[in-house]
């Protein structure tokens, strides 16, 4: 096989993976380096020259001339006699530079170059498509299901790069037929052993934020501003927008008429409930706005130590919190404030449950104020079987609690 026959060996790959001449020729060079390390122990005696607009190479050995029968090591020396052969007038001591075949070097060394080489390409690849996915993190990407498996989807591009969506990045509702086309965000982008890993991810917030810039174009240019946008997967988000201009409605231009413009984002999130609200730089009118559309009589808040304590009717209390604490969790997120709820009281004797801290435990009560029963009149109004289903603690618990909340108002 001759110079150019083992470039041309290469040219479907190179074609395959989009490897410029320029970068081929500088592979085959540092194989053809490595090869000859491997050979000789060492390349400092050849010089390798690569012609990319012939498309070939040649291998040059820089021999020392000696005196006849003097030579020590026929790789690296030649005799006088034999150096006159090729040019009369070469002396002793003088380098003597010959042209190698790649067929001279033998069949064996010949096959490890083209595996050196095969290496060194698929190499090249790896870095190659490490550092286009890695610019690309945050992006979304589109990938056909390719296979299925019980803790990831694997998806192809169009150019066959390799997709990993984990179980933990898909959405609850997320269900995949082979073949199908799904959109997500690269999450990461790793090595694992040579060749890169990229994660992609469906449930980060990041996923919503990119959508949205594609379905409305105001984002997009900047009209509209996305500040924040926080979700629980598959179920429920929250996004605040805001306006340079104040004669834009962001919150409408977001919607859209009947909701058109936000709807293929639901759609694309398996039908996730997505709430838009206009950001306020005044943490009140903030609170007040991430939690929806629910009667608040007040708010205390405190900046120092992001704060919010909501004040809210009854009967308004679990719209305020919402199916499994939802709302004000997603509330909590968007604003960056923790947010309690509390229920105004019916009557001036009742007790605010921060009072039992001394005879009940701190995260006993906590879990009354996650749904809402800050007082213990609040508590007293629920029968057991129905705390039981509110909140995460045993019967005895449950009782051992009432108990004492009783005694406050029978003594």
């Amino acid at each position: 096989m001759d110079n150019i026959a083992l470039i041309e060996s290469f040219g479907d790959f190179k074609d395959e993976k989009g490897i410029s001449k320029i970068d081929l020729m500088a592979i085959i060079e540092d194989s053809l380096k490595t090869l000859l390390r491997k050979r000789f122990d060492s390349d400092d005696h050849f010089d390798v020259i690569v012609n990319p607009d012939k498309g070939d190479f040649q291998i040059f050995l820089n021999k020392t001339i000696v005196e006849d029968e003097m030579s020590e090591d026929d790789d690296l020396e030649i005799e006088i006699t034999e150096a006159k052969k090729i040019d009369p007038t070469f002396e002793v001591g003088e380098d003597f530079t010959m042209e190698i075949p790649v067929a001279q070097l033998g069949r064996r060394n010949v096959l490890t170059l083209k595996q050196i080489l095969a290496t060194k390409l698929q190499e090249h690849n790896n870095a190659m498509l490490y550092e286009q996915f890695k610019d690309k993190i945050g992006e979304i990407v589109t990938g056909e299901i390719h296979h299925i498996r019980h803790k990831h989807v694997i998806l192809l591009d169009d150019e066959e790069n390799e997709f990993i969506l984990p179980k933990e990045n898909q959405i609850s509702s997320d269900f995949f037929k082979k073949g199908e086309n799904i959109r997500a965000i690269v999450e990461s982008v790793d090595f694992k052993g040579s060749k890169p890993q990229i994660i992609i991810s469906r449930t980060a917030p990041k996923f919503l934020e990119k959508l949205l810039e594609l379905e409305i174009p105001e984002i997009q240019d900047g009209t509209i501003i996305l500040k924040k946008a926080v979700r629980i997967p598959g179920e429920k988000a929250k996004i605040a927008v805001d306006a340079y201009d104040d004669r834009i409605d962001p919150v409408g231009a977001c919607v859209g008429v009947k909701g058109s413009r936000i709807h293929g984002v639901v759609r694309e999130l398996r039908n996730e409930n997505i709430d838009v609200i206009q950001w306020s730089n005044n943490p009140e009118i903030l609170v007040k706005r991430a939690l929806g559309n629910v009667t608040i009589n007040k708010i205390d808040i405190n900046e120092e130590t992001n704060y919010a304590m909501v004040y809210t009717p009854v009967e308004e209390i679990s719209k305020v919190i919402g199916k499994q604490g939802q709302n004000i969790r997603l509330a909590s997120w968007l604003t960056g404030y923790e947010i309690d709820v509390y229920r105004e009281a019916s009557e001036d004797d009742d007790v605010d449950l921060r009072e039992f801290n001394d005879d009940i435990e701190q995260w006993i009560l906590d879990e009354f104020k996650k749904v809402g029963l800050t007082t213990a009149k609040s508590v007293l109004d629920k029968d057991t079987e129905s705390l039981l289903k509110m909140v995460d603690l045993e019967e005895e618990t449950i009782n051992d609690v009432k108990n004492i909340l009783k005694a406050e108002f029978e003594d």
